[in-house]
């Protein structure tokens, strides 16, 4: 399989919310995710109000969300500048949302919490790729979890935080929780051709265009385990942007030449949809369509 398209970026997520007016109030008042569209049924929002980024719908029946199943592990939501980082940090600090962890991962920094149905966030900023560390034989990144120097991070914005995130705020990854990391391995990189970029016990990161990981896999909590389901809070689609319809086509060759869990489907032109092993669901459209 070729490797996917270098300029790969991930569009938009939709998540399954129990309360939307809950949901949404969290995602504009908190975290700073600006409201763009609203029905009694769905919301859309994102740091720019010309493409939506986070999609929420909600759920007529909800039950609680099973710990140990598969699904999402957290959305993380890439800051352009530290500074940027640092006033987000301020923003959820003053709204009485807890902090669930802070870390240094060598690439990136990044703080942690829940959104109110359990839905991890990752909000962070990377460091400049020069700086990432590399292992002996060159290939990948090494990333490693420390303590942050949360100290230092938020000296970068001592103002009031505004009411919204930067809009080159952007989902830098998606980390999702798999029954088995080996296995969907082998999808998101022989099937996708996305490349491996790192290994730790039970997770392993992929990415397009040499970025530290676009996708994150792990089973510290759910291997060997099933989906949630669907009445339950989760992600339902991750939508990810190719730079043209070559890239797409290309996708597709490398997807008939395979055997994807569940088919694919092309749907049109400019759009090819498909199901990763753990059966969550993947567009991949062409930017600008």
């Amino acid at each position: 399989m070729e490797s996917i398209d270098p300029k790969l970026r991930i569009r938009a997520v939709t998540l399954a919310v129990a309360d939307l007016e809950r949901s949404v109030e969290f995602y504009e008042r908190v975290l700073g995710l600006p409201l763009i569209e609203r029905d009694e049924h769905t919301a859309q929002l994102g740091p720019d109000r010309e493409r939506p980024a986070l999609l929420l719908n909600d759920l007529a029946g909800p039950t609680p969300l099973p710990p140990g199943a598969t699904g999402l592990f957290h959305v993380a939501w890439l800051h352009p500048t530290r500074a940027a980082l640092a006033e987000t940090v301020r923003r959820i600090v003053a709204g009485g949302w807890p902090l669930e962890g802070a870390s240094d991962h060598g690439v990136s920094e990044a703080l942690y919490l829940s959104d109110p149905d359990g839905l991890g966030i990752e909000i962070y900023a990377d460091r400049p790729r020069e700086d990432w560390q590399r292992p002996a034989d060159g290939h990948g990144v090494r990333m490693f979890t420390l303590p942050l120097d949360l100290d230092d991070l938020l000296a970068q914005y001592n103002g009031e935080p505004s009411a919204s995130m930067l809009a080159q705020t952007t989902i830098g990854h998606v980390h999702l929780k798999v029954a088995d990391v080996p296995r969907a391995v082998a999808f998101y990189r022989d099937a996708l051709g996305l490349e491996e970029q790192a290994t730790i016990p039970s997770a392993a990161f992929l990415s397009a265009g040499g970025y530290h990981h676009h996708v994150g896999l792990n089973s510290w909590q759910s291997a060997g385990a099933r989906s949630a389901p669907d009445s339950a809070p989760g992600l339902r689609r991750m939508e990810f942007e190719l730079s043209g319809v070559d890239a797409l086509d290309a996708l597709e060759r490398g997807l008939a030449r395979g055997s994807s869990p569940a088919g694919f489907q092309r749907e049109g032109a400019t759009a090819l949809s498909v199901q990763d092993p753990d059966g969550e669901a993947l567009l991949f459209s062409v930017s600008g369509a």
